[in-house]
């Protein structure tokens, strides 16, 4: 089974899938009740882990039938001790949620993985509080404590690198960077946009990612923008700035709402893929650096078919 921590292939600038809104699909679309939106608590049923392993698989099918690499994350976006012990998880039962996760993949890798669709196999790791909400923060050093827990189970394991999605403030960002590379894990940082395409902190994408590359000797692989539409951020970046180009991944929401709105809102907003695919295409078309497409809430497969059909 092929493993990629030392050469991970994305990094070569073929274009790469990735999953989309696992967790909305599964409560919109498959009807689960998922807690925190904690995607990990599923591994306590086979039958839901059956139904979120499908789930994944469908992206990988995705990524066979288009002969491009993928990179899936594991379940683990709320599996850290904070919202653990919210659920009633001890410390070992939640080190095992988060090696179930792994094998999951793991499985799913041996299914489709051929020499055309490498798949590689993140850890993900998600924010200490609210994804939307920066009130409650941790200096780096703080952070960095915190999610090493987590980091430390991804080591042991046979994920190629870490992914942390959904950032909203520069120190957490800094301190997961640093567990991290202190565990000697390759990492991604994510971070997520209002409307205007400033992260939740009021600080711009641009100081946010020179701030994190300048504590961290630029210890991130490269930098991500998720759980925001394009339309919330695709001004927001600048044409042949160095800063820009870091950024190497897109994880956006179909829904062009607010995160105040999506939160507020009992339906799911899916959006049209067909234009979201269209706004992937032309900003690959500004940055030819971003190589690694996916999804966030709202999108499936369907978006992500959407996507790969424009942009490769």
């Amino acid at each position: 089974m092929a493993r990629y921590r030392d050469d991970l292939p994305q990094l070569g600038g073929a274009p790469f899938l990735t999953d989309g809104g696992v967790e909305t699909t599964l409560m919109f679309h498959k009807g689960i009740d998922l807690p925190a939106m904690a995607a990990f608590t599923l591994l306590r049923s086979p039958a839901n882990a059956a139904t979120a392993r499908e789930c994944l698989a469908e992206y990988a099918r995705v990524a066979v039938e288009r002969g491009v690499g993928l990179i899936l994350e594991t379940l683990t976006w709320r599996a850290s001790s904070d919202w653990a012990s919210q659920l009633g998880y001890s410390r070992e039962e939640l080190a095992e949620a988060n090696r179930q996760a792994v094998e999951m993949l793991l499985g799913i890798r041996a299914e489709y993985a051929n020499q055309r669709t490498p798949v590689v196999i993140s850890g993900n790791i998600g924010p200490r509080g609210d994804g939307y909400d920066p009130s409650h923060r941790m200096s780096a050093h703080e952070a960095e404590r915190y999610h090493a827990e987590q980091v430390a189970v991804f080591r042991d394991s046979e994920v190629d690198l870490v992914t942390a999605l959904t950032l909203n403030y520069v120190e957490e960002a800094v301190g997961i960077a640093r567990a991290a590379s202190a565990a000697a894990m390759p990492h991604v940082l994510s971070f997520t946009v209002e409307t205007d395409g400033r992260l939740p902190t009021g600080d711009s994408l641009r100081m946010a990612i020179e701030e994190v590359d300048a504590a961290t000797g630029s210890s991130p692989l490269y930098y991500m923008i998720n759980c925001a539409h394009p339309t919330h951020f695709e001004d927001a970046l600048a044409d042949g700035e160095a800063w820009v180009e870091r950024i190497r991944g897109l994880r956006a929401n179909s829904s062009a709402k607010s995160h105040a709105e999506l939160d507020e809102s009992p339906t799911l907003d899916e959006g049209d893929p067909v234009d979201l695919a269209a706004r992937y295409r032309e900003l690959r078309r500004r940055f030819p650096k971003i190589n690694v497409l996916g999804g966030c809430c709202g999108t499936d497969s369907r978006h992500i078919a959407a996507i790969a059909g424009a942009c490769l």
